[in-house]
């Protein structure tokens, strides 16, 4: 399966709550992916083509990773499916829905993606770019940006 060169982003519409920080090293702290604030029981949508490699629970949290081949992995979370490991999926399609126990203050999704054992920013895989919205603006689906 070859690595697709652009993703889209695993929840539509969303705004990012905090970007990914590259740690200094293997060991170091950092963000090692984005949180993308959404709605409690959102669709998720896989990120990219690629074969479900694992459905289940992490330290208390549902976990869905995507292997999209190439070297490249996806991890979202909390996210609840019904998909099982080994089933195929296409960029854009339903992977399953925001789940309860992640780490914002507000709803939201934590994505990681890895290439060849290595952390990346989700967000230079990204077909169409985030834009920045004055305060106030409203979003397509009635929200406003905080």
């Amino acid at each position: 399966m070859r690595a697709p060169t652009r993703f889209v982003l695993p929840i539509e519409f969303a705004a990012v709550a905090r970007p990914f920080a590259a740690p200094a090293h293997r060991y170091a702290a950092g963000h090692r992916g984005v949180d993308l604030v959404t709605g409690a029981g959102a669709t998720v949508l896989a990120p990219a083509d690629g074969v479900l490699a694992f459905v289940g629970r992490v330290a208390g949290r549902p976990v869905v990773a995507i292997d999209h081949g190439g070297g490249r992995r996806s991890a979202i979370e909390p996210v609840t499916s019904h998909a099982v490991a080994g089933d195929p999926v296409r960029r854009g399609e339903p992977i399953g829905s925001v789940g309860e126990g992640g780490h914002c203050h507000e709803v939201c999704v934590h994505w990681g993606v890895r290439h060849d054992g290595e952390y990346v920013d989700p967000m230079s895989l990204v077909e169409r770019r985030v834009i920045l919205l004055p305060l106030g603006t409203p979003w397509t689906s009635g929200r406003r940006p905080h």
